[in-house]
């Protein structure tokens, strides 16, 4: 009898340890942070949302077992280091930030708590990790390298689309460090393809207009536009000024597109939101950030605007129709 009551309790055993160690997460309310240069609005919203629902497919709810707190830059670099010193004093299990100014601030305030980068393009050069197989540290995430080669890829689509163009305008900011590198390979690429590139710069709204005064009176024939937070936040009035100065343009994101942008070429967006819900899962459930490897886009998208091309009086070749993952008309 003392045999098998021995047997029954080490039987037991083995079933209400496992028991006990989940029922310790029961009630459990994990902690996210989440920093953006820029803000939450109607453009953004989707790509928050998609964030979200990637999380509760995942198992985390907010409200439930998950709360999220979000800190926006509201398009202001400055703001970024006190924004993230707000978090980590909250003492999140993870950050995410996006782009790399705000992974540079997280980065800055803390080198222990996980932080997930998203649309970083050159994680190396900035000194947030190692390797994209080992980060090495607390930081890891999704880059969207390789960036300088999808640049010169949007140079090469807008030319197919406005064949005539020997003169093609950049619109870049200034104040975004990482936009250098990335003028320096448009100019690479405008060399290869016979094109002049003439270079604009904005770093806010109101330099919007004087900028495209600058373009028309260079007799600029396209434009292409170097992805920023703040051009993303004013994704609808770039592109009013691109009709009203009468420029086929190229951006980086489908939304600008779908504001009446001509063309757009770049990763999915809403992809790499999804894709870093899944790094937030594994490092809340235990992961080490510097063993887990730094992800690049898998999906990318052409959106062409029939409808802008019409208004700017252009035909779009059937051979970019072709390759096109959505046209607008």
């Amino acid at each position: 009898m003392r045999r098998i009551g021995l047997a029954v309790v080490l039987a037991l055993s083995l079933f209400v340890a496992p028991l006990t160690d989940e029922a310790q997460q029961v009630g459990k309310v994990y902690r996210v942070g989440f920093l953006a240069w820029g803000s939450r609005g109607e453009a953004s919203e989707h790509l928050f949302q998609a964030f979200e629902q990637a999380l509760r497919e995942r198992g985390w709810v907010t409200g439930e077992n998950l709360v999220i707190t979000y800190r926006f830059a509201g398009g202001e670099y400055d703001r970024l280091p006190a924004l993230a010193g707000e978090l980590v004093r909250i003492e999140p299990h993870v950050i995410v930030a996006v782009p790399t100014a705000a992974t540079r601030a997280a980065k800055d305030v803390t080198s222990t708590i996980p932080i997930v980068m998203l649309n970083v393009s050159d994680p190396i050069g900035e000194r947030f990790i190692a390797s994209f197989a080992r980060p090495g540290a607390n930081v890891t995430g999704l880059t969207m390298a390789p960036t300088w080669e999808i640049y010169a890829k949007q140079l090469q689509l807008l030319k197919e689309a406005v064949p005539r163009a020997q003169r093609i305008a950049l619109l870049w900011n200034p104040a975004n460090r990482t936009a250098a590198t990335i003028v320096r390979t448009v100019e690479d690429a405008a060399r290869s393809l016979g094109v002049e590139l003439q270079v604009a710069g904005a770093r806010a709204p109101e330099e919007f207009e004087p900028a495209f005064r600058a373009m028309t009176q260079a007799r600029a024939d396209a434009l292409l536009v170097v992805p920023d937070s703040v051009f993303n936040t004013h994704r609808a009035r770039l592109a009013d000024l691109s009709s009203r100065h009468r420029l086929p343009t190229m951006y980086g994101q489908d939304d600008y597109a779908k504001a009446g942008g001509l063309m757009a070429y770049g990763a999915n967006f809403t992809d790499q939101y999804r894709r870093a819900a899944g790094y937030v899962d594994r490092l809340l459930r235990g992961a080490s950030p510097a063993d887990l490897p730094v992800e690049q886009p898998t999906k990318f998208e052409l959106v062409i605007n029939l409808k802008t091309a019409k208004a700017l009086g252009l035909t779009i070749p059937q051979s970019l129709l072709l390759q096109a993952t959505e046209v607008i008309e």
